[in-house]
């Protein structure tokens, strides 16, 4: 066999999409950006939260500090507030005001209306309580929460109050009532909702 007659061995040689070893710079180069990715997608939504919280709990102050400084809004609390509150204010109240205040623990609202001696009896059936459990000479908002809004409860007038205690998550609700002309009480509710 001549050596023209053997059969050819093929070269070989590397596979021509083979990428040549990484070099320490590439692979640093490599590694810094995959932590650059990951810092950003973890530190960017984090921060973004971070920043989301502290102005919610900025707003929540301005928006209790507005509140606080503007008092007793005339007109009807709405009607998701009188029924999460249980303040059923009569239809035939006027002079209607209200105030609401919110935190973690515990919220408030506040409602003053005048009324009819029917428009007084409604009110606290709807309540679940009635005339009757009013307790003459009785103030039983606090002081603390008289002021709150500007409300006062001087002597010389025929007042009347009563607790009307809820079991949870019902509120409780602190009423008191001007019975000085009994055609026209003035009511004062003060209801509170432990969440």
């Amino acid at each position: 066999m001549t050596p023209s007659d053997r059969p050819a061995v093929p070269r070989q040689s590397s596979p021509p999409d083979e990428k040549p070893p990484e070099t320490r710079r590439q692979m640093i180069r490599r590694r810094w950006i995959t932590a650059v990715i990951i810092v950003l997608l973890i530190g960017v939504p984090a921060g973004y939260l971070a920043i989301s919280a502290e102005q919610s709990r900025t707003s929540g102050r301005d928006n209790e500090s507005e509140a606080a400084a503007h008092g007793l809004q005339n007109d009807w609390p709405s009607k998701t507030q009188r029924r999460i509150y249980d303040v059923p204010v009569p239809s035939d109240a006027v002079a209607v005001a209200y105030y609401e205040t919110n935190s973690w623990k515990v919220s408030k609202l506040y409602v003053q209306f005048k009324t009819s001696a029917a428009g007084l009896t409604e009110f606290m059936k709807d309540s679940g309580t009635s005339t009757a459990a009013l307790r003459p000479g009785a103030v039983t908002v606090t002081p603390e929460e008289a002021q709150k809004v500007g409300w006062a409860f001087p002597a010389g007038h025929d007042w009347a109050g009563t607790v009307h205690a809820q079991k949870d998550p019902l509120p409780t609700q602190n009423i008191t009532v001007d019975e000085t002309d009994p055609d026209k009480p003035v009511v004062f509710i003060v209801s509170t909702a432990t969440p």
